[in-house]
């Protein structure tokens, strides 16, 4: 069985800016294609503004952007990668826009601001205009107005603060300037009165990214045009959506989009070049939207079945046209299915990674290290001591400051819904704010998925939001009062009412709680609790981060049954440290008393004291990570330490984003440059040659496993090699593509196997897609625990490759070595072997061949004595 011809094989990640352009990436194609990748995954190529290295903040979805040489730019490119047999994957951002300065950059933003709640433009933007009088609250001004006024001028019919510009009300030109600020549409104000007064949707925290309805239909077609006519012109060919979390409806916009995207691809015509290529037919492969049940053609999903034999499963891929490759930016708690209804191939990756990263970690080390990180931090529970009271705590923290604004209108809307109702209307203002609190912090993933007249709530989002309401009435004193907490629980489950208010409230409350687990969890308790930095990683679960090999296997059977086309990941522009980086620190859990004592003996001899112990542990770590090979000095500087700074800041410990310290952060920076940077090169070489090894062996084995588990992989820029990396900016670094090839090294190590798996799934597709199979291969002897190993298959014979005849067909074995630092502690493989299905294989790698025998299995300590990873096919 051949896989399905619209799934690509893998894709790699470009991070497009001024810095890096179309042309750039067109130069780096040939390149790319000898990797072995199928597809170029570009970033956000609209419109966006001006010097953005990232692209997320889209100010004109009309136009490709210029900065990266425009839509013939970005044509061309599609060209080039389409002689060379690749497709090109875009992000695209749904969620939000830029509000930019000048405010002219984007022109839908403009024209609400002129002409109000009447401009056809109104519709686009999420604005309570019941709030501050019918306004919008800009939040631009560096100080309070009375403090900025004389740096407010009209010139040329414009209203203009430094780089800001504001249009002025027809009419109200030659007003004073206190009358013309008060006859505007908007209010400027200071940027803190963002936290509490804001009425316009944003994303997160970020008030310059205002966010967009596109579950209104016209709002939709104008800001998908461009992208869609792409598709149909075969330049695109596949999509990744960012952070669908935080609209109204991911599963109606999802259907929009995928109808959309299938209509768009089913013209006929193929590529910039003019190929044919017939398209889908528009018809859903599961029963149809009404249906809710089946899966789009276009997302490469399809039938689930378990196929036959002992630990196999087969996935079939859906029949019919199939249109584009669609993922979601969906971040998955780590029990937490994605919803089966949604038309696409699956998440980015997120939840692979997670499960990927699991398997390096020895949790008895992690317990133990975790327990020398309290000893040497002493911080309080529920300020990075505990998991589970850190996000409790900055949950508390972030609806109460950061997300004040959006609780705010929570509340009035649930205030208005009560009071249109007798029987609720004596639950106050307070109450309802209280509950709207207490049920958010509760959530234990991103958000339900409710509506108003829509299909009801799934079970699995009912119990939670049930559970969650149990555990918020305890923040009552009253328990007649306490009654209002289901009242919130209700209308956030759309069980309230059908009225505006009840749609707003539900829909709101659901994109406040996206927001919310965002920026606690991720953007805070990440960087609160940090006894093991790699673990703190998006989507993962710093609380329980190891993951035992039967249940990796029992993820990926899952992911191949029920999603054999979603994303998987190991690097992103949005991971705070490279996949390299973090299989150095997953080292640590291999000998943890070791790095206690350095860590100890490190601080004590820098001459510049840490400003407090728990820094000094991220310090540490963070310089670990970034790879330091004796090389220390300013280059190291320029790099860790703002990422240093970013996360103190993040964690709000003693200095934040807002409310800076600049005391604190000032002995944070010369704690680091006299410190991790300026540490002689025999102290890392000392470091380097206890965790070298261990670290190979992690980073390899991650990614050999991304590259043959089901799904398909996305690399990230540079990844190919050893790629050491930072949280942004530091992963946004131009790439140096291409270029001379290293002759050994780590590096060689990993270009090498990139490139066998790669051309691997690109020479048998149907080996690793829609179609195949993924059985586990269980080792035997003393050091079983430290081997992973399974067999990949197109599925038309057995579960063990063989054809049903007793010969043998084709297949993939991938072998990979875990906790390789306790294997040689306990006298490395020795007897250990591993049970290859028939036939004789041979390794890609290293061109060793190995069979089962008569006299048994493969022996490991043969087979991974070159490498402590193994890439099998049959000969």
């Amino acid at each position: 069985m051949t896989a399905d011809p619209g799934t690509p094989t893998a894709t790699y990640r470009l991070q497009l800016q001024p810095a890096f352009p179309f042309a750039a990436a067109e130069r780096a194609v040939p390149y790319l294609a000898s990797l072995g990748v199928s597809h170029l995954h570009l970033s956000p190529v609209l419109e966006a503004v001006p010097g953005s290295t990232h692209g997320y903040d889209v100010v004109d979805h009309s136009a490709v952007r210029a900065e990266l040489g425009g839509e013939e730019g970005l044509r061309a490119l599609a060209r080039t990668a389409r002689a060379h047999g690749l497709g090109l994957i875009v992000d695209i951002v749904p969620n939000h826009m830029a509000a930019p300065a000048p405010e002219r950059l984007n022109a839908p933003l403009w024209e609400v601001l002129r002409e109000g709640p009447e401009s056809p433009y109104a519709r686009w933007f999420d604005i309570d205009w019941r709030a501050h009088g019918g306004k919008v609250l800009l939040p631009v001004l560096g100080g309070p107005l009375g403090e900025e006024w004389d740096r407010l001028r009209v010139e040329d019919g414009t209203l203009r603060y430094y780089d800001h510009a504001f249009p002025l009300r027809p009419g109200t030109e030659g007003l004073p300037l206190a009358e013309l600020l008060d006859a505007q549409w908007y209010r400027l104000g200071w940027w803190r009165l963002a936290r509490t007064e804001l009425n316009y949707r944003r994303f997160f925290t970020i008030s310059e990214l205002i966010a967009v309805r596109v579950e209104d239909p016209e709002v939709f077609a104008a800001t998908h045009a461009t992208l869609l006519e792409l598709v149909r012109d075969g330049v695109v060919d596949g999509l990744r959506i960012d952070h669908p979390d935080g609209l109204a409806d991911p599963e109606g916009y999802l259907r929009r989009l995928d109808r959309a995207v299938r209509a768009a691809a089913g013209d006929g015509e193929r590529g910039p070049g003019g190929e044919g290529e017939e398209g889908g037919d528009g018809e859903e492969g599961g029963g149809g939207e009404e249906g809710g049940g089946g899966r789009s053609s276009a997302s490469g999903g399809g039938g689930r079945s378990t196929a036959p034999g002992v630990g196999g499963v087969r996935s079939t891929a859906s029949e019919g046209g199939g249109a584009r490759w669609i993922v979601v930016e969906k971040i998955l708690a780590r029990d937490e299915p994605l919803p089966a209804a949604w038309p696409v191939a699956g998440t980015t990756g997120y939840d692979a990674l997670h499960h990927i990263d699991g398997l390096f970690l020895d949790p008895d080390g992690l317990e133990k290290l975790t327990a020398l990180y309290r000893a040497f931090a002493a911080p309080p529970a529920d300020l990075g001591g505990d998991w589970a009271a850190t996000v409790r705590r900055a949950a508390h923290e972030v609806v109460t400051h950061e997300l004040a604004a959006e609780v705010e209108r929570l509340t009035r809307t649930a205030t208005r819904i009560c009071a249109a109702d007798p029987r609720l209307r004596d639950h106050a203002p307070w109450a309802l704010r209280t509950a709207i609190r207490e049920l958010l912090v509760r959530l234990p993933v991103y958000r339900p998925y409710a509506s108003v007249g829509g299909p009801p709530a799934s079970d699995a989002d009912a119990v939670m939001l049930r559970s969650a309401a149990a555990d918020a009435r305890e923040a009552f004193t009253v328990a007649q009062e306490a009654q209002v907490v289901r009242v919130v629980r209700d209308a956030a489950l759309g069980g309230l009412g059908d009225g505006p208010d009840h749609r707003d409230f539900c829909a709101r409350f659901a994109q406040t709680a996206a927001a919310l687990r965002a920026k606690s969890v991720e953007d805070t308790a990440f960087y609160r609790y940090a006894p093991l930095l790699s673990a703190a990683e998006v989507g993962g679960d710093p609380g329980r981060p190891a993951v035992a090999t039967e249940e990796f296997h029992a993820f990926a059977a899952r992911r191949l049954r029920d999603w054999p086309a979603t994303g998987t990941v190991l690097s992103t522009h949005d991971t705070k440290r490279s996949a390299d980086a973090r299989a150095r620190l997953a080292a640590l859990t291999e000998c943890p008393g070791w790095w206690g004592r350095t860590v100890e003996e490190l601080t004590r001899s820098v001459p510049a004291p840490a400003p407090d112990p728990h820094l000094a542990w991220t310090a540490w770590q963070t310089a670990l990570a970034l790879g330091h090979g004796g090389q220390g000095g300013h280059g190291d500087a320029e790099r860790l330490v703002p990422a240093v700074l970013k996360a103190v800041r993040e964690a709000g410990l003693r200095t934040t984003w807002t409310e800076q310290n600049a005391a604190y952060e000032a002995e944070v920076t010369a704690f680091l440059e006299a410190g991790p940077c300026a540490a002689d090169p025999s102290v890392w070489a000392a470091i380097g040659a206890e965790l070298d090894g261990p670290a190979r062996a992690n980073a390899l084995g991650a990614a050999l496993l991304h590259l043959t588990m089901p799904g398909v992989p996305d690399l990230y820029m540079g990844t190919e090699r050893v790629y050491m990396a930072l949280v942004d900016p530091d992963n946004r670094r131009p790439p140096e593509l291409g270029g001379g090839e290293p002759a050994d090294g780590p590096s060689a190590d990993k270009l090498l196997l990139t490139r066998a798996a790669l051309n691997l799934r690109r020479e048998h597709p149907g080996w690793f897609g829609p179609g195949s199979t993924y059985a586990p291969l269980l080792a035997s002897g003393p050091s079983a625990e430290h081997c992973v190993a399974f067999l990949r298959t197109d599925g038309t014979g057995g579960t063990d490759g063989t054809d049903g005849t007793g010969g043998t067909g084709g297949g993939a074995v991938t072998v990979v070595t875990r906790l390789s630092r306790r294997l040689a502690e306990a006298g490395g493989w020795g007897a250990t072997r591993l049970p290859l299905p028939p036939g004789r294989w041979r390794d890609l790698l290293t061109g060793r061949t190995a069979e089962r025998t008569a006299e048994g299995p493969a022996a490991l300590d043969e087979l991974l004595s070159r490498l402590p990873v193994a890439l099998l096919v049959r000969i």
